[in-house]
């Protein structure tokens, strides 16, 4: 099997801005605040490896949990990471907080689906588990 590539291409489109598009022809702006250069007009790079994390381990979590037939009805993923004091300022610690709604879920399978999204699937969780210690929650609200 060959291993997956990715590219990207970035485009300056402001001080400090840029039109960034995927291999897949996706495009996402990206920016910083007023106080670095730029205008805050749209996500940090730093942001976006939290939204990358979020979406990918809750692209995860859920699919576990349709494969289990189980009744969800809201899905939220809540992730808040801190970054070193000295540059390349990476995150040292990212907690993640998963809340399930739903019909009868059961708690076992959404703590099952959270561990395997760590510890088996989620490739953005592991890469930045090599800087980040990263700590993971989750509840079960009955809808």
């Amino acid at each position: 099997m060959m291993a997956k590539t990715g590219t990207a291409h970035a485009r300056l489109i402001g001080p400090m801005r840029f039109e960034v598009e995927s291999g897949s022809g996706h495009t996402v702006a990206l920016d910083v605040s007023a106080d670095d250069g730029g205008e805050n007009s749209a996500p940090t790079p730093m942001e976006m490896l939290l939204v990358a994390l979020a979406g990918c381990t809750g692209m995860d979590v859920i699919s576990i949990l349709y494969k289990q037939r189980q009744d969800v009805t809201g899905y939220e993923i809540a992730v808040h990471g801190t970054r070193a004091d000295e540059h390349p300022k990476v995150f040292t610690d990212i907690t993640v907080e998963h809340v399930v709604s739903g019909h009868g879920v059961n708690p076992e399978f959404v703590r099952r689906a959270v561990e395997l999204s760590e510890t088996k699937y989620c490739s953005v969780s592991a890469m930045l588990g090599k800087t980040a210690q990263i700590t993971t929650t989750f509840r079960v609200l009955e809808a």
